[in-house]
């Protein structure tokens, strides 16, 4: 094995994904252990977090173009190749280096920075892809990562399993939702699909910068949510009288921005809620798009959206500077986890089944952690009797 390293075994267990579609598509398996290049380094895998995208890509769900299945094709040519092992928001420690990174990492805890970067580019990400789609990812025991992304968290008070749950994916996703709508303290923000890891996400940046936010959500997620920092949980069931119902908890004051994870019917509704009195504005109404959890289709009439100015953000990954700010803000404890619990990386198809099942006690991220390290960071939250 190249690289300067520990014992580390020649193979190593790994959910391998082997084409689109179910779960059956993942298999777990013996493969061989990775090695770190030069400017890398070996990560021992101690919980990587799931995410929705796991499943979207695995099905096929991430078109560019009508019909087509490969996903994230931005720079041209498809990166997501079989077999892949998926995951991307990991956590763990060096156990090796490759040439060019120090010895001294070896050891360090840390947590990764997701993104497959085009370029040295620090503050745009213009085809973005990610470790778990374009490259191996963290459903395994181990994997190759690049030193400069994976960012040393040697917070005590902060488990694996936690660490996990705050990982890039949806934190970084949700932060470029709020650097592209340029949200400003005072300002009030609507952020739908609040229970899941972007949105949970998205209420605590929000009260970092000094923002409003309003949760939109379920009625049985509300405590929780009032608790994570929501001004106020609005149900999103009753349609007809959402509109109203913002007004009653902004005290008759339009939305300054929305932060969408939903889409299809509701849409509309959201630009109604930032447009109502346009003479009470400071500032152009702004919708930030990074899901579709509720339609990838949206009926507008355009004349709504250049008559009111509305600005809309398309948002997916975000930037280094982002990745960077967001390390800090969870080693200075600014950030809280919101970990729901934790599955056996051999039961990973029984977690898909529990993510797209889950029902009205879910709130925040599902962790998975591989079967030799389940003791130390997956028991403590485990969800095997779910």
């Amino acid at each position: 094995m190249e690289g300067r390293h520990l014992m580390i075994p020649s193979t190593m267990k790994a959910m391998v994904l082997t084409g689109h579609g179910g779960i059956e598509k993942l298999e777990y398996q013996d493969v061989t252990t990775p090695s770190p290049g030069p400017g890398q380094v070996l990560v021992q895998v101690t919980a990587t977090a799931k995410n929705n995208t796991d499943r979207k890509a695995r099905e096929g769900l991430y078109p560019t173009k009508k019909g087509e299945m490969t996903s994230f094709q931005m720079g041209g040519k498809p990166t997501l190749v079989f077999p892949r092992i998926q995951g991307a928001d990991i956590a763990g420690r060096v156990v090796a280096v490759g040439d060019g990174v120090p010895e001294s990492r070896v050891g360090e805890r840390g947590l990764l920075d997701f993104n497959i970067y085009a370029d040295a580019r620090r503050d745009i990400n213009l085809t973005p892809d990610y470790y778990g789609h374009g490259a191996d990812g963290g459903f395994a025991e181990y994997v190759a990562l690049p030193a400069d992304q994976f960012h040393h968290v040697p917070n005590p008070d902060l488990s694996d399993a936690e660490l996990a749950a705050m990982g890039m994916c949806s934190y970084q996703t949700a932060y470029h939702m709020v650097t592209s709508a340029n949200l400003k303290a005072g300002e009030r923000v609507l952020v739908t699909g609040a229970s899941g890891g972007v949105g949970t996400a998205l209420i605590q940046l929000c009260r970092i910068i000094g923002a409003i936010p309003y949760a939109v959500s379920k009625p049985d997620k509300a405590d929780a949510l009032l608790g994570l920092g929501a001004e106020a949980v609005l149900d999103r069931s009753d349609l007809p009288s959402f509109v109203e119902r913002v007004k009653q908890a902004t005290g008759g004051k339009p939305i300054d921005a929305v932060m969408d994870l939903v889409g299809g019917e509701m849409t509309d509704l959201f630009i109604d809620t930032m447009i109502f009195d346009m003479n009470t504005r400071s500032d152009y109404p702004r919708l930030s798009i990074a899901g579709a959890s509720g339609g990838n289709i949206s009926e507008i009439l355009w004349t709504r959206i250049y008559l009111y100015q509305v600005q809309i953000f398309g948002v997916s990954h975000g930037t280094r500077e982002e990745a960077e700010q967001l390390m800090a803000w969870i080693r200075g404890g600014q950030l809280k986890p919101v970990l729901h619990g934790a599955f056996r990386l051999s039961d990973l198809h029984r977690a898909e089944e529990y993510f797209v099942n889950r029902g009205s006690n879910y709130l925040g991220k599902i962790v998975i952690v591989p079967d030799s390290m389940w003791d130390e960071h997956g028991k403590p939250w485990s969800l095997e009797s779910a």
